[in-house]
């Protein structure tokens, strides 16, 4: 197993992989994307309380799921290259950032406006609102530092430590509603417990959180497969896929 670890670490044997793999992942990504947002946002009923603005939830969830998750596989990658310095896992921490940040900004403006017809107000300075910032400024961070500095070698092992370092941020993100009072509701959703909804609308929300992931994976893939390409120009096997080509 170790073996077969060891080797698909490898850039080339990612990348052959990777080829394989990615326009069924693109597919599932998509297909699941479409039925549960159609399903979501279309067929599932409102809200008892909420009405219809709580609909926005089958993005906001999704998109606050995932970016914790984008950070601690950021941050496993992170861990990966400072202990074994393998490249791969380097290429992965920097492929990441940029689509973690996305994620979490999504999370940021679907919460926003979904705050506005709950709480009255587009932002409050509540303990999970401003922890899911905190974690969006470090993949700002480390996107940051891995440009401010030109040593490849440097940057790998400055945004792994960042990155390491800012995982404290994610069970604050995670308990801060049980913690502290907060005004963010109690999560009605765990990929680990029963959900307190109706199937009606938890199974859309779950096809949208599945739907989710493999769309990370996809875009994740396909950064990690073109910043291989860029790092390994030089290689006979990349020349002759270019000349291929």
């Amino acid at each position: 197993m170790w073996n077969w670890f060891h080797k698909l670490s490898a850039p080339k044997s990612f990348f052959e992989l990777s080829g394989k793999l990615l326009p069924w992942f693109g597919l599932l990504a998509m297909l699941t994307l479409a039925v549960g947002a159609v399903w979501g946002l279309a067929f599932a009923p409102p809200d008892y309380q909420q009405g219809n603005s709580a609909r926005i939830m089958y993005v906001h969830v999704p998109a606050s799921i995932l970016a914790q998750s984008s950070y601690m596989m950021m941050a496993s990658a992170a861990l990966v290259f400072l202990v074994w310095r393998i490249k791969l896992a380097d290429i992965a921490l920097q492929c990441a950032a940029p689509i973690g940040a996305s994620i979490t900004l999504l999370a940021l403006v679907t919460g926003a406006i979904w705050g506005k017809p709950t709480w009255g107000t587009w932002w409050v300075w509540d303990a999970r609102l401003t922890s899911t910032l905190i974690l969006f400024f470090l993949f700002v961070g480390v996107i940051a530092l891995r440009s401010a500095m030109d040593n490849r070698d440097s940057a790998g092992r400055a945004t792994a430590v960042l990155a390491l370092v800012g995982v404290v941020n994610l069970p604050i993100i995670k308990y801060s509603v049980d913690w502290w009072f907060t005004l963010h509701q109690s999560s009605s959703f765990s990929l680990t417990a029963k959900p307190t909804m109706p199937a009606e609308m938890w199974i859309p929300l779950l096809i949208m959180v599945v739907g989710f992931y493999l769309f990370f994976f996809v875009a994740w893939m396909l950064r990690i497969r073109a910043e291989i390409l860029h790092r390994e120009i030089r290689t006979q096997w990349v020349r002759e896929r270019v000349l291929s080509s």
